[in-house]
């Protein structure tokens, strides 16, 4: 019973015939947002002297069978250009909602130049974003009081589609803060659904598409005199000019070893956070818990967090400088 309602709540929710209102396809976001910041915003592209690499993965009401589930991979870097500093980056999201899967795919680029005693990084990224849907595995009971089996709204074939996206953002780094604004999927890109393998004009056909969404993200690194702690406050905004949502939390890392902190998210859920740093990998993990009905469910959401990053050096210093085979 728990499946079927979910089902439907996604299919009523995101997918409808060309001749029906269309609804949309969202983000999905990170309790852990700030380990991943390129992905909200294409300005925070190479925003700091390191090759970072992050994978993610985000198990969402657990214990709902068809629940979201999303995946991540973003990777940045800083590259130096004489007195010119850029930043580069991919990033890649998939996700599965009830019977829908996500994918897409970004590549961006950032400009960086110093003002107001900090630095701006103006960012913009490409990315191609495709949606499949298992229409094949709908099922509607025969005493349905609102759906019939022949419901053309609801297909019962295979679909999938896909379409260009693109995205802007800034970030402004102080020695103190960083701010952020973003607008993703600035062309609200609609993704045609056809019948998997056919190029027919008389097949049915559906539409879905990724809504126009603004971000705002602010981050803070502040050090306690005479102590190994520091607080890092972070607070993720954003809305599809339909919708609002905002994330708060404050985590804590002590010896710049290990992370660990709460967060609040508008309408929706509590969550914790913890993480450790060893050398250049990392390691986070959180989890949260709903405030609404679903709560009576699910065991709640999860989270995981791994990553690599290496030291880039742009001064020229040991650009001719070999090291002997005989201590390699």
């Amino acid at each position: 019973m728990k499946r079927l309602l979910f089902l439907i709540i996604v299919v009523l929710s995101t997918l409808h015939s060309p001749l029906s209102t269309l609804r949309a396809q969202t983000d999905p976001i990170l309790y852990q947002h700030s380990e991943l910041p390129a992905f909200y915003n294409p300005g925070a592209a190479g925003g700091t002297e390191y090759l970072r690499i992050r994978g993610a993965a985000r198990l969402q009401w657990l214990g709902i069978e068809n629940a979201p589930k999303s995946f991540f991979v973003v990777a940045d870097s800083p590259l130096q250009f004489g007195k010119t500093r850029i930043g580069l980056g991919v990033n890649m999201m998939q996700e599965s909602i009830g019977l829908f899967s996500n994918l897409i795919f970004n590549v961006q680029a950032a400009y960086k130049f110093k003002a107001l005693k900090g630095e701006f990084s103006v960012g913009v990224q490409g990315g191609y974003f495709t949606s499949n849907f298992k229409g094949s595995e709908v099922y509607i009971p025969d005493d349905d009081d609102y759906h019939e089996g022949s419901d053309t709204a609801i297909p019962q074939q295979d679909l999938t589609g896909n379409s260009f996206d693109l995205s802007a953002g800034v970030t402004y780094t102080h020695k103190y803060f960083t701010l952020g604004i973003s607008g993703l999927h600035l062309l609200n890109p609609s993704v045609n659904l056809r019948t998997e393998g056919s190029e027919s004009n008389e097949s049915e056909e559906y539409q879905t598409e990724l809504r126009r969404s603004l971000y705002f993200t602010a981050h803070s690194n502040i050090p306690l005199k005479n102590t190994l702690f520091e607080l890092q406050p972070s607070l993720l905004a954003t809305t599809d000019f339909s919708l609002f949502s905002f994330d708060v939390s404050m985590r804590a890392r002590y010896n710049k070893f290990l992370t660990f902190g709460v967060g609040y998210r508008y309408d929706d859920s509590v969550y914790a956070m913890i993480g450790a740093e060893f050398k250049n990998f990392i390691l986070g993990y959180s989890y949260g818990y709903p405030l609404s009905a679903i709560a009576k469910a699910t065991a709640g959401s999860h989270e995981l967090i791994v990553g690599y990053r290496l030291k880039l050096d742009f001064s020229g210093k040991n650009r001719n400088k070999h090291r002997s085979i005989r201590i390699m």
